[in-house]
């Protein structure tokens, strides 16, 4: 997500902040806000993914096998 989109959802929150958005305001917003989860939920996926748990005999596996991750 470009920093025009995330700067608009904090116009849009500013302005929820003063006054009730417009039904288009509203809707503009969800969207934005979706937009911006999905896109943090992939990074914190990549970067789950790519965490290795080193276990205290020195055996090594990833995130993801440990049960907890996918």
């Amino acid at each position: 997500m470009n920093q025009e989109k995330k700067d608009r959802i904090s116009e849009l929150t500013a302005i929820a902040r003063t006054r009730e958005l417009t039904a288009d305001e509203a809707a503009e917003r969800e969207i934005l806000r979706r937009e911006y989860l999905e896109e943090w939920k992939r990074g914190a996926r990549q970067t789950l993914d790519s965490t290795v748990i080193i276990y205290p005999d020195g055996t090594k596996k990833k995130f993801g096998e440990q049960g907890g991750g996918k």
